[in-house]
């Protein structure tokens, strides 16, 4: 019993906001802190995966121009171009899909299964982030996005591993598909032939749980959301880049 004390006690870091007696007690909860995601509290956790993971190809000065430039299409919205792409330094051009004209920022208008709706060959680089759960013809979508990247662009995907119920999208366009990084993997190398594709996954038993309940980033121990447990994957990313040739 000791031993096993000493376990949680070294698991359930203090974080400010939330005592360790709060968080051991959620696995007896029969309801979420937040009905959110975590919004309400802050960053939801997987929102801080997403972050992370964009994180590694934006722009540094004087180190590196990252890979979210020239010209980008973000699916949905514009907030992780604007954030990632840099345009007041690198004159990056941002258009933005949506499905219907409701969004204002929307440069494109159309569905993204349906390969007229992106010009070809256009965009250097493309970010879709949590939108492939609520398309059912999730091959039609990835088919398309490396229809419109040029030669060399690159695609950066993120989706659901572990999550509850995607809402409000699941009222307006369904609620279809979870992710492992087998799938994920599988379905970008049929969609990019030739390409060169990385796979990343984030999470591990504790910040699924914590997510799970709403729990929000700042919530959580640095060095908790960083441990990673592929047995418990809450974000799965991919980055893959479109050859620059046709294959063989």
């Amino acid at each position: 019993m000791p031993r096993t004390g000493r376990r949680v006690k070294r698991i359930l870091t203090r974080v400010p906001g939330v005592s360790a007696a709060q968080r051991l007690r959620i696995g007896y909860r029969s309801v979420p802190v937040s009905r959110e995601y975590g919004f309400d509290r802050g960053l939801p956790v997987d929102r801080h995966y997403i972050e992370a993971f964009l994180g590694r190809y934006q722009a540094a000065d004087h180190y590196t121009p990252g890979l979210i430039g020239g010209r980008v299409l973000e699916i949905g919205g514009r907030e992780y171009a604007d954030r990632f792409a840099l345009p007041e330094q690198r004159g990056t051009r941002i258009d933005v899909l949506h499905e219907n004209a409701a969004n204002p920022d929307a440069t494109i208008v159309g569905d993204l299964t349906d390969p007229s709706t992106l010009p070809a060959e256009t965009f250097d680089c493309i970010i879709c982030t949590q939108t492939l759960p609520v398309i059912w013809d999730v091959q039609a979508a990835l088919a398309s996005l490396h229809a419109a990247l040029r030669p060399g662009g690159v695609l950066l995907v993120t989706v659901p591993g572990i999550t509850r119920a995607l809402t409000p999208d699941r009222d307006h366009w369904g609620d279809w598909w979870r992710f492992t990084s087998s799938s994920l993997r599988r379905l970008a190398a049929d969609a990019f032939p030739g390409g060169d594709i990385e796979i990343v996954s984030y999470g591990n038993l504790l910040t699924a749980t914590l997510f799970l309940q709403g729990f929000a980033a700042h919530e959580v121990a640095p060095r908790e959301l960083d441990l990673h447990d592929p047995d418990f994957e809450v974000i799965i990313a991919l980055r893959a880049r479109r050859a620059e040739s046709p294959p063989p």
